[in-house]
């Protein structure tokens, strides 16, 4: 079954007091393009993060949040700077005598200042960071990924819709094509018997027919274009990533449409193609948000 590159999932996991919330967020993508959003401390584990993700994601642009719980382990802690609590000490008392005001330097003054109590982070072992972490993680790729199925499942099954609409209107065209050299045989034949009562010469005549039928001949085109809709097909079958090979395929698929109507000199056939290259428009917005 194949997978939508747009999903959301949340996780939350406990270890030991620490506890993370982990929020994944994806869009269509043409790589992987990771980005993560986490605290402080967690940051020599990005490449562990990024792994992880990477196992399940092929494709799209994921977005990683990253927050510790409220209720969590601590893993900051504030610490008294004591170099800058003794300058200020210093510097009050200094202006104390500059000034010659009177006046005494309280704590909670001082602990007010700027600098003098700062946060440290807490050090915690690497396995105990990466157990809790790595749980949040999964169980938001789980509801993500369950989210991108359902996602893709509807996408299949409106795409499957779009290849049946595509092989009537192929036979149409196939069968219009194969009524364009006798119908312009006929418009031929009207315009020499206009100008000319014998009806011109029907070697020269019979010679620009052929030339004409093989200018404007498109069955190569519809094989092709019939063989990548197969290919299309199988594909949509797959569990594997395949949304680069249907991006292919439709190009492919542009690709031959686009001959069959520069092939085409007739205004129905036309306009058949043009309604062709229309629901071919239609999927390859769908596929862009295929993984």
């Amino acid at each position: 079954m194949i997978k939508s590159m747009t999903g959301y999932g949340r996780g939350q996991a406990e270890v030991e007091g620490l506890s993370f919330a982990v929020e994944i967020k994806t869009v269509n993508h043409r790589y992987a393009d990771v980005n993560i959003r986490s605290p402080r401390l967690l940051s020599p584990l990005e490449s562990d993060i990024k792994k992880q993700l990477l196992a399940v994601l092929k494709r799209g642009k994921i977005d990683l949040y990253i927050s510790q719980e409220h209720t969590a382990q601590l893993t900051t802690r504030p610490i008294v700077d004591h170099r800058v609590a003794k300058a200020y000490v210093d510097a009050f008392r200094d202006l104390q005598q500059v000034s010659g005001c009177s006046g005494e330097v309280t704590l909670e003054f001082l602990a007010a200042q700027k600098d003098v109590l700062v946060f440290q982070d807490v050090e915690f072992a690497h396995d105990k960071l990466w157990s809790c972490l790595s749980q949040a993680i999964e169980t938001a790729l789980i509801a993500l990924q369950e989210m991108r199925k359902k996602e893709g499942f509807a996408t299949q099954v409106d795409m499957k819709e779009r290849l049946e609409l595509l092989n009537e209107n192929l036979i149409v065209i196939e069968q219009s094509a194969e009524k364009v050299p006798q119908e312009w045989q006929l418009k031929l034949q009207e315009r020499l018997a206009r100008l000319q009562v014998n009806g011109g010469d029907p070697q020269r005549v019979a010679q620009e027919i052929a030339i004409f039928a093989d200018r404007c001949d498109i069955s190569e085109e519809i094989t092709r274009f019939r063989s990548h809709l197969v290919q299309f097909a199988d594909l949509l079958q797959l569990e594997e990533p395949v949304g680069r090979q249907l991006d292919f395929l439709v190009q492919e698929l542009n690709r031959e449409a686009n001959t069959m109507g520069s092939k085409s000199n007739d205004a129905t056939l036309t306009r058949q193609v043009v309604a062709l290259k229309s629901e071919l428009e239609k999927i390859r917005e769908q596929v862009q948000n295929i993984e």
